[in-house]
C-alpha cells in the first residue's frame, strides 16, 4: 500500500481522503490539519513536528498557502504534490522532490461525488516520482494525465470560465426569478439540456439565443429589463458582444 499524508481539511482534501481510503492501492496514514478536523480512525496532527513516515504528502490547501506549507515540512528529499491548479510545480520548497496531483472538479464537503470521473493531471520533476503519482490516481481516478504546470494554467483558467462564471450566471437567473415569483427550478431543465449538448457537440455549435440569432428587438427588450441593475446590464451586454463576435 502507498503511504499518503493529506495536508489541509477543506473541499478538495475532504474527497481525497475519503477517495484514497477507500482505494485498495493507497491508504492515508494520517491528516494535518489546525482546525483539528476529525476524519473517521485516521490520525489527526497539527503539528509538523509529528507528521509521520509516507511515501506522498498532499498539499491540499489555499493556494497562497502552499508555498508556506512546504517550507513548513521537517523533512528532506520526500516526494510532495499540491492540489493547485493554479500554483506552479516550482513553487513548493525544493528541499523536497515536487509534484503535482490535481483534480479537476468543484468540491463541495455537503456532495458526494464520485471519483473515479474526476480527471487528475500530474506533474513532477523526476519519472519516478511521477510513476509513483499515477500509481495513486489510477487507484481513485479512471481519468489521469499529463499536465505541464503552464497547461495547467490555461485548464485552471479554462475551468474558472466553464463552473465558476457560469456558477455565477446561475445565481443571476435565480435572482431575476426570485424577484418576478418565479421558481428557478423551472430553469433546471435547460441547464440539464444546455450542458447535456456539449458532450456531443463543440460549444460554439450549440449556441442558441437572441445574440446568436442578432434578434434586435428581443436584446432591446431585456435591456430595458436590466436598467434597475447596472451591473447584470453591463454583463449582458459584454455576453452578448462575445457571442456574436465568435467565430
Amino acid at each position: 500500500m502507498i503511504k499518503v499524508v493529506v495536508l489541509g481539511s477543506g473541499n478538495v482534501a475532504s474527497h481525497l481522503i475519503q477517495a484514497l481510503t477507500a482505494s485498495k492501492k493507497s491508504t492515508v496514514v494520517q491528516v494535518f490539519n489546525r482546525s483539528n478536523t476529525v476524519f473517521g480512525s485516521i490520525p489527526v496532527t497539527d503539528d509538523y513536528q509529528q507528521l509521520l513516515p509516507a511515501d506522498l504528502y498532499l498539499i491540499a490547501v489555499a493556494d497562497d498557502a502552499i508555498a508556506e506549507v512546504s517550507r513548513s515540512l521537517p523533512f528532506e528529499g520526500r516526494l510532495i504534490a499540491h492540489t493547485s491548479g493554479s500554483v506552479s510545480l516550482l513553487d513548493t520548497a525544493k528541499s523536497n522532490r515536487r509534484g503535482v496531483f490535481y483534480p479537476l472538479q468543484t468540491f463541495s464537503k455537503s456532495r458526494a461525488i464520485d471519483f473515479s470521473t474526476v480527471p487528475l493531471c500530474l506533474e513532477a520533476e523526476h519519472q519516478a516520482d511521477y510513476m509513483l503519482l499515477q500509481q495513486v490516481a489510477e487507484s481513485i481516478s479512471e481519468q489521469v494525465y499529463q499536465v505541464d504546470s503552464e497547461q495547467r494554467r490555461a485548464l485552471h483558467l479554462s475551468a474558472v470560465f466553464v463552473n465558476n462564471f457560469v456558477n455565477h450566471l446561475y445565481h443571476i437567473g435565480e435572482q431575476i426569478c426570485k424577484k418576478n415569483q418565479l421558481p428557478f427550478d423551472i430553469l433546471r431543465p435547460l441547464i440539464a439540456e444546455t450542458a447535456a449538448k456539449i458532450t456531443e457537440m463543440p460549444p460554439l455549435e450549440a449556441q442558441t439565443g437572441p445574440a446568436k440569432r442578432r434578434d434586435n428587438s428581443t436584446l432591446l427588450k431585456h435591456r430595458e429589463q436590466l436598467t434597475s441593475h447596472p451591473l447584470y446590464l453591463q454583463l449582458y451586454d459584454l455576453l452578448t458582444e462575445a457571442i456574436q463576435k465568435s467565430k
